[in-house]
């Protein structure tokens, strides 16, 4: 078999890897143990992100004519790809935190929703907050003023008896006075 026929299928995998990706993850693995490299795909892999080494030519073979391919000039020495399909920041998040206890792993790049940052800007790619988290918090915001015009309702309704008592009595008095004042006046 000829060479291209043996690589093809592998740049095709990674091409449809990253078809239908929200991000793309470009990462230096040198240096970490054997533990540590099965704890981190199994991170990924619980958050349904593909994680995989290629050959970094195949790599940029696969990339080419998507918007992963201003990835090309980060792919030197050995590397490694986090896609993701789902969560456009979870491969950034989950390989920035376990970068923090592993100092041997190294983001080198990514590609977040077409747009392309350096290790400096996946590391705030990283703080973002998971979709799920940010909607509860959006949620929250919304829930919030409802709630709290819930209580004030339901304060005035448990108070509401003796308002309601005392406000129709001044209500008639209130018709009264003017009905008095406008008899000496005619």
């Amino acid at each position: 078999m000829a060479k291209v026929e043996l690589k093809q299928p592998i740049v095709q995998e990674i091409s449809e890897n990253v078809k239908d990706a929200q991000s793309v993850v470009v990462v230096d693995y040198r240096g970490l143990t054997v533990a540590e490299d099965t704890a981190l795909r199994k991170a990924l892999r619980a958050e349904g992100i593909i994680y995989k080494v290629y050959k970094n030519t195949y790599m940029t073979r696969a990339f080419e004519g998507t918007d992963f391919a201003q990835l090309a000039p980060v792919l030197e020495g050995p590397s490694a790809i986090a896609i993701s399909k789902t969560d456009a920041t979870a491969p950034a998040r989950i390989l920035a935190k376990f970068a923090k206890d592993a100092k041997a792993l190294e983001i080198k790049a990514g590609v977040v929703e077409g747009t392309l940052y350096d290790a400096k800007g996946m590391a705030t790619v990283a703080s973002i907050p998971s979709r799920e988290e940010l909607l509860s918090k959006f949620l929250g915001s919304i829930q919030s003023p409802i709630t709290n015009f819930a209580r004030v309702l339901n304060q005035i309704a448990e108070q509401g008896g003796a308002v309601a008592a005392e406000a129709p009595a001044e209500a008639p008095a209130a018709e009264e006075a003017p009905a008095a004042e406008e008899t000496p006046a005619e």
